[in-house]
């Protein structure tokens, strides 16, 4: 619900000013969540007393601003303005009042003016000003006060702040588990596996009062879409240039932060186009793919971990024919623009508590250098520079696609019949016999499940792979091997060349 601000003084002295601050509380992104602004000229004619509307428009308010200058204004039948009338009326409703003086000295003041200024002063806390930058950015800063002493607002960082009905049940004791084998391995953190859930998410700041945090909850939480339905990641497939339905693919992903980075990146490669290592050069293989996965990652933790969580808007990545757009809402930090993107930067993370446990578990390098890194791996893989946009309250990393006749058939991730480009890129990296978590690190994927499901199955299904424990389908031993099927439609797909 928004809260009405009444901007008083009607006398001609603030006229331009009233006009201002009105404009600015229905146009700045923060203070027209919460506020509408009035003032008396926008009312239409009216056959009523004006006395009596704006003092009923004053009883309609929740925040009363007064701006006294020099004039006092015109007097009644006993001699008050109806400035003075306005202040008086907000204050015997207990209205909250916010008023800014303009100058620094009363010299100039019509005498009943410098009264009221007085009598003003006597009862609240005034703000002086002599421009009308100094005005707005006063009543800015006493509105955001107003905000969050009323707890609308909080003035820690969003993933800093107790997410509301969350508890710790609602936290998976085995995905912190595996968060610090990962931070143990990757970055020597002090606990490892086996921490108590609670003295863990202690010691990473996670919670307040006792109470998960809102980071708490996007890290390691059973389902943090419950909690925060936005914080998905959609991610579409476009054959041409432009968005266009029917959608050829189109995922809605959930799941922690860790899940969302992991499920985007391999829908991601699982769609382009991809050069995989022939038999020849060695036992094992590699995949190069046409955008560099490790540009990819970054340009997706990057939505993901720095993303405006308030926002009721999702991250969404697009892929086109000719390009991959990562759009996440949200405003680059003031101190921070475009151009300084592609220079030595500070680290400015709007989610700093997300951002230090990816950090940890090795999805962030060096803080501040996740622009830079984008930069250089894309121009070491000789591609065009990737953009980056601040559009509609989105920030926006365009990455430009640049398919080579190298590029294995499966450009787009799908191959003419039955076979489809993943099945084909899983049987290019299947030497000998390997195991899952082998076969998902020679293709550069992370998530189990969306490998099971556009990888391992359907290959399995196509009867192009088999297992080699097959009376023990869940054995930890199991592994996978090519059959004389998945051997003669690679060889086919290769161009005869034998796999």
């Amino acid at each position: 619900m928004t809260e009405r601000v009444f901007i008083s003084s009607v006398q001609r002295e603030f006229a331009d000013e009233r006009r201002v601050l009105r404009d600015f509380i229905e146009r700045d992104p923060l203070l027209r969540r919460f506020f509408t602004a009035f003032l008396f000229e926008d009312l239409p004619a009216s056959d009523r007393r004006a006395d009596g509307v704006y003092l009923s428009e004053v009883d309609r308010c929740a925040i009363f601003v007064s701006l006294l200058g020099n004039e006092y204004g015109s007097e009644d039948a006993n001699g008050r303005s109806p400035t003075a009338r306005e202040f008086e009326r907000a204050t015997e409703r207990g209205k909250t009042r916010l008023v800014f003086v303009k100058a620094a000295d009363d010299a100039a003041r019509q005498p009943k003016m410098r009264a009221l200024v007085g009598q003003v002063g006597s009862q609240l806390i005034r703000r002086r000003f002599t421009t009308l930058a100094e005005l707005r950015d006063a009543l800015y800063a006493s509105l955001v006060d107003h905000l969050e002493r009323n707890g609308a607002i909080q003035t820690a960082p969003f993933d800093a702040t107790p997410c509301p009905r969350a508890e710790l049940h609602d936290l998976d004791p085995a995905k912190v588990d595996r968060f610090l084998g990962l931070a143990k391995h990757r970055r020597g953190f002090a606990l490892g596996p086996g921490t108590p859930t609670e003295a863990a998410l202690t010691h990473l700041d996670l919670l307040h009062e006792g109470s998960p945090t809102h980071a708490a909850v996007l890290l390691f939480a059973h389902l943090p879409q419950r909690f925060l339905p936005t914080s998905e990641v959609k991610c579409a497939h476009f054959h041409g240039a432009e968005v266009e339905k029917p959608i050829p693919s189109y995922q809605i992903y959930t799941g922690t932060v860790f899940e969302l980075v992991d499920q985007a990146v391999d829908f991601v490669l699982s769609k382009i186009a991809a050069k995989v290592g022939t038999r020849a050069e060695g036992a094992t293989t590699s995949v190069q793919y046409e955008l560099p996965r490790e540009a990819v990652a970054e340009a997706i933790v990057n939505a993901v971990v720095h993303r405006d969580y308030a926002s009721n808007a999702s991250v969404q990545v697009m892929l086109f024919s000719d390009r991959l757009e990562i759009w996440n809402p949200g405003e680059l930090p003031s101190t921070l623009t475009l151009a300084a993107l592609r220079e030595p930067h500070p680290s400015v993370p709007r989610n700093p508590l997300l951002a230090g446990p990816m950090y940890l578990a090795g999805y962030i390098e060096k803080a501040g250098t996740g622009t830079l890194d984008i930069l250089k791996l894309c121009r070491d893989a000789g591609l065009p520079s990737p953009e980056f946009r601040q559009e509609m309250g989105l920030f926006k990393q365009i990455f430009t696609r640049m398919q080579t006749p190298e590029a294995t058939p499966e450009a787009t991730g799908e191959v003419t019949g039955e076979v489809t480009g993943e099945v084909v890129r899983l049987l290019a990296v299947l030497r000998g016999e390997m195991a899952r978590q082998d076969l998902q690190a020679a293709l550069g994927l992370k998530h189990e499940e969306h490998f099971r499901e556009a990888y391992l199955v359907p290959a399995l299904d196509l009867q192009a792979i088999e297992m080699t424990r097959p009376d023990k389908p869940r054995s930890s031993k199991q592994q996978y091997r090519l059959t004389a099927k998945g051997r003669s439609l690679l060889a086919n797909i290769q161009g005869g060349q034998d796999p």
